[in-house]
């Protein structure tokens, strides 16, 4: 009986996708236990060209989307049945009249929550092929104009067009795992019950963490919820101001305190940790990891902490050419700091990128670290080469020690 309900599950699911006339959009993501996809993501929808109606499949690999059009019907049928093979862990599927969300426990089990009716009001329902990027938040919005960064009118002040340009650059960053928090979170489908949860750690005025919330609520239509934490009072007190003046305090809420020590009332679907100073970041990367956060964006600001254990340290001999120069020592500091966080999220059970998220010219800030939540675990060479290289440089990253006491297992594998 209960292979009978598994079958029906994916049956469900699979005669969503081949669905022509009701498919809206449809991503698969995560891995089942022992299954390996080619790809980290696929997305499915039906584009329509001079030919027809065509089935379109973006496939996601760590640098590119692949796109392939197949026709409706046996050929779509094929494709259809081998990506539910694939070992895709969570299945999100978005139709005219319901919503869809599969997710494939541990013990191989499918389970299935089905919403009708909820298939976001500002889904994209075009099926061009060469659709338009999608928006993200235009400057009329009036977050904006309650952040002093337009004119009565809706335009960018001239002072200010470094930030929203900034605002613009995050949200293009943060879209392609907005499926991830959502697949890889508890599983129940999104609604007045379920939202979807935003914690922002070392938020400081909020402009990002607003806009974050703008775009996953009105332009994703994604009902979310939102918990600032900062230490500081003046922010608090700001931040609740904004939040009243939009009509947003029941949703989204803010914490005076710590990033480490703040009490989160819900595990968190989605973590921001934009520009927290030096090792704040790392106690942010910290905290998201040992809630078990399916998504972790992270932008670093400074990196004192590296930078001062490599001016006391013995440098590797061909490097004393670099480190002998405050400002390419303080460089190197950047990349070194920022290499090793990445090196210990994929220790930790993550996929990681490190991308730039806005011109050189407006931040030299520009980092942003991206992890997801795949619980796969990183192989005999990454923990070599991490090891490797902390001993090389004789550095002891901040973020290591507090991963070590959220994480038996990778304080077994380091070691003393």
């Amino acid at each position: 009986m209960e292979a009978e309900r598994a079958a029906d599950s994916w049956e469900r699911v699979r005669a969503a996708l081949l669905d022509s006339s009701r498919l809206l959009r449809a991503v698969g993501s995560g891995r089942q236990r022992s299954a390996a996809p080619q790809f980290h993501k696929v997305e499915v929808r039906y584009v329509d060209v001079k030919a027809g109606r065509l089935l379109q499949i973006t496939s996601y690999d760590e640098t590119q989307a692949h796109i392939r059009n197949v026709r409706p019907g046996t050929e779509a049928e094929s494709v259809v049945d081998a990506l539910l093979g694939a070992g895709y862990a969570n299945w999100h599927v978005e139709t005219t009249d319901e919503t869809l969300q599969l997710r494939v426990t541990k013990k191989g089990r499918p389970l299935l929550h089905a919403t009708a009716g909820t298939a976001p009001a500002t889904a994209d329902v075009s099926r061009t092929h060469d659709r338009a990027k999608r928006r993200r938040l235009v400057a009329g919005d009036p977050l904006f104009a309650l952040l002093g960064m337009t004119t009565r009118d809706g335009a960018v002040k001239p002072s200010r067009t470094a930030k929203f340009r900034q605002v613009q650059d995050l949200l293009a960053a943060l879209d392609p795992l907005v499926d991830d928090a959502v697949t890889l979170g508890p599983g129940a489908a999104l609604g007045p019950e379920r939202q979807l949860r935003l914690v922002d750690l070392g938020c400081g005025n909020a402009y990002l963490t607003f806009a974050a919330f703008r775009y996953l609520d009105d332009v994703r239509g994604l009902p979310t919820s939102v918990v600032g934490i900062d230490v500081k009072p003046q922010a608090l007190a700001h931040n609740e101001g904004i939040a009243q003046a939009l009509g947003v305090a029941d949703r989204v809420t803010f914490v005076q305190g710590t990033i480490g020590e703040a009490a989160l009332p819900e595990a968190p679907d989605l973590v921001l940790a934009l520009h927290a100073c030096d090792t704040a970041t790392d106690d942010a990367l910290a905290r998201a990891v040992g809630a078990e956060t399916p998504v972790i964006v992270a932008a670093p600001c400074c990196h004192h902490d590296i930078s001062r254990q490599l001016s006391i340290a013995s440098t590797p001999p061909p490097y004393r050419l670099i480190t002998r120069h405050g400002i390419l020592r303080e460089r190197l500091a950047d990349v070194l700091t920022d290499a090793l966080r990445a090196a210990l999220l994929r220790l930790a059970g993550y996929r990681v990128d490190v991308i730039e998220f806005v011109d050189s010219q407006h931040t030299p800030r520009n980092a942003l670290i991206r992890a997801v939540r795949t619980r796969a675990a990183a192989d005999d060479a990454t923990w070599a080469a991490y090891r490797e290289l902390v001993a090389q440089w004789a550095v002891t990253p901040a973020l290591e020690p507090l991963l070590r006491r959220e994480l038996p297992e990778l304080d077994a594998r380091l070691g003393a």
